[in-house]
């Protein structure tokens, strides 16, 4: 009996990485992120704008909807967005596969604004003739008192950078507390986040300088500060460059002699075996021309002989 049961867990000891495979294919997406509805109706507008964004991030590996050309090497596979496996799911769940990515699908948390990632649904959701969009409700009490908000980017005192976030009202503007505010430095590939913080009663959030980060040759980096919670705010970012960076001089690349080079930098055996070649190539030429001299020159002496 005992060598049963110790039979049996050495097979599901054996057999645990096997079942991480299998259930690997299925996404499981919490209940409080399932119900997820935009807050904007999916027009014209926004599936233009989740058109172009779709482009730019998405079509390298999902392909062009309802052609079937995803990257199929990839484990899982991306598969068709236009598939009904895809558009079965609920806009809550796109939106949090869409937000948080996994295995090989990166995350766009920190690449797409949450607008933006409601526009690459409702692009997703033109091609499904048979979808209805439901727009979330207005919750009652969640109005804010700002008729506008902005905010400010500055170098803090501590060395470090400030955000000050402020509403506009009709009797003046007055800071935003207790908002989620994240810091970027804005990328060639994308945005790399760099901090998360909350404003205090002043509407002040303060993040520590990136100073390992590569910049310009100055050490200046261009820097996004964005609301996090869409849904109460709207979009609200400020970008700027700061001298916050590691100073960094680009390496020249025409700087010492290379094959990318200019004709007086190139290196100096490409220069001899072009001149080489050439040299070679007229004097095989010239020789061709004198043989065939030599050969009209025999044929002219021959029918001087026949005419004699």
């Amino acid at each position: 009996m005992k060598n049963g049961k110790l039979s049996c867990l050495i097979l599901a000891f054996l057999l645990a990485p096997l079942q991480g495979i299998f259930a690997q294919d299925e996404w499981v997406v919490p209940e409080n992120e399932k119900g997820r509805l935009s807050k904007f109706e999916f027009d014209n507008q926004a599936v233009e704008a989740g058109e172009e964004l779709y482009l730019f991030n998405c079509r390298s590996c999902h392909g062009m909807p309802g052609q079937g050309n995803y990257l199929a090497t990839l484990d899982p596979i991306p598969g068709d967005p236009a598939t009904e496996k895809i558009q079965q799911n609920t806009d809550g769940e796109l939106y949090y596969k869409l937000k948080t990515g996994r295995g090989q699908m990166p995350s766009f948390r920190n690449v797409l604004s949450p607008n933006q990632i409601w526009q690459v649904i409702a692009y997703l959701r033109s091609f499904n003739d048979s979808y209805v969009q439901e727009i979330a409700k207005a919750i009652e009490g969640m109005e804010l008192k700002w008729e506008d908000i902005e905010i400010i980017l500055s170098l803090a005192a501590d060395t470090g950078i400030q955000a000050e976030v402020r509403g506009f009202e009709a009797t003046g503007p007055s800071p935003v507390p207790d908002a989620d505010i994240q810091l970027f430095a804005v990328r060639t590939f994308g945005n790399l986040l760099l901090e998360e913080q909350v404003t205090n009663e002043n509407g002040i959030a303060v993040f520590a300088k990136p100073e390992e980060l590569p910049g310009d040759p100055e050490g200046k980096i261009e820097v996004l500060a964005r609301l996090t919670d869409e849904e109460t705010y709207g979009t609200i970012a400020k970008d700027t460059v700061m001298t916050v960076g590691m100073p960094l001089t680009p390496v020249s690349l025409t700087k010492e002699r290379a094959l990318w080079n200019s004709l007086k930098k190139a290196p100096v055996w490409v220069l001899a075996s072009y001149i080489g070649g050439v040299l070679l190539v007229w004097g095989f030429i010239f020789l061709v021309m004198v043989d065939l001299r030599s050969i009209f020159k025999i044929g002219q002496y021959f029918e001087k002989e026949d005419e004699q």
